[in-house]
């Protein structure tokens, strides 16, 4: 899920301000093109790159952490996007934080790239990137069930409550089969948890970061949560003793090749692309990278990594898919639907 849980709830704060510049890229201090009518091919070509971009960060994760240490790549990762962001965000006029909303950014950025991204990247080291993007694709899942079980949040609907059932079931068969009768595809009991853990991290923090006091500037924002959970994660390298394991002659061109991919194209092209796509499309098409992006990381696994690809994988990956279309597209047609009444 990335960042997009986080801009998405800058977004619903601040639509008004967010709608006043329409500039290709200018969130990133590039230069662009007016874009108050912005052309399909423009909105595609965009949403073709988040597309691939976030739904290969899977596969650069694994092949980053091959000769680099997970939490110590991830740290980097997160700390070199976010300090270059914040510089950028900063030097275009973006007022300088408050205390309370450094506090608030650190609390946010602890759950989503520590507990959620940290435990993502841990997890690869024994599960296939494919399997991961599907587990942790369930985040939607877990903020309609959280929300539900807050007495003033919303409850979902009829067809919300099929897809959640659907999509825990697509899990069950996803690392169930294998567990129980001893055959099939097996997938890494203790990495599936882990990464079960991460996806309900998320989306726990991205429910608070919709109250949290943070920046009007989403992007700003999203730089301070990735320096709050970079430094997390660089104390999680320390205290799990990967410092006293690392050894800059055995990290290979491939793992860094993968690590520069993963700041490049996974947090600067795709959140940029993701940001611009907020202010100029509609939300219910921009959000169907949700959708997208396990399907795009299976495959890419498959194709790129020799991951298996099997019936009982195309299963549960159809489950867990079409139970968060499901569950989002229902929610979001019964809160129209109280609108108009």
């Amino acid at each position: 899920m990335r960042f997009a849980s986080l801009l998405f709830r800058n977004r619903r704060q601040k639509e008004g301000d967010l709608g006043k510049d329409h500039k290709v890229f200018d969130v990133m201090s590039l230069s662009g093109t007016n874009t108050a009518h912005p052309s399909p091919v423009a909105i595609w070509s965009a949403m073709s790159s988040v597309y691939v971009f976030w739904g290969s960060t899977y596969l650069a994760i694994r092949i980053a952490i091959e000769t680099l240490p997970p939490f110590l790549m991830a740290a980097t990762r997160f700390l070199i996007a976010g300090g270059i962001l914040y510089l950028i965000r900063r030097s275009r006029g973006d007022a300088a934080p408050s205390r309370s909303e450094w506090t608030s950014a650190i609390i946010v950025g602890v759950l989503l790239l520590v507990g959620g991204n940290g435990g993502v990247v841990w997890a690869e080291q024994w599960v296939a990137s494919g399997v991961a993007a599907l587990l942790v694709g369930t985040v939607p899942l877990w903020m309609v069930l959280i929300e539900s079980l807050n007495p003033t949040g919303r409850r979902p609907s009829p067809w919300a409550i099929l897809g959640i059932i659907v999509g825990f079931v697509g899990i069950a068969v996803l690392i169930g089969p294998s567990q129980i009768v001893g055959h099939g595809e097996k997938v890494d009991l203790i990495g599936a948890l882990v990464l079960i853990l991460a996806a309900l991290s998320w989306a726990v923090g991205s429910l608070h970061s919709r109250h949290a006091a943070l920046p009007s500037s989403p992007l700003l924002g999203t730089a301070m949560e990735m320096l709050g959970g970079g430094a997390g994660l660089l104390l999680l390298s320390f205290f799990s003793g990967e410092f006293s394991r690392f050894n800059l002659a055995h990290i290979s061109a491939r793992s860094l090749a993968g690590m520069v991919y993963l700041i490049i194209f996974g947090s600067w092209v795709g959140l940029t692309c993701y940001t611009w796509l907020l202010r100029v499309a509609p939300t219910p098409f921009v959000f169907t990278y949700a959708y997208v992006n396990p399907v795009v990381a299976v495959l890419l696994g498959h194709l790129l990594a020799s991951e298996p690809l099997t019936l009982q994988i195309g299963l549960a990956a159809t489950m867990v898919v079409g139970s968060v279309a499901l569950t989002t597209i229902s929610q979001r047609a019964s809160t129209r639907s109280k609108r108009q009444k």
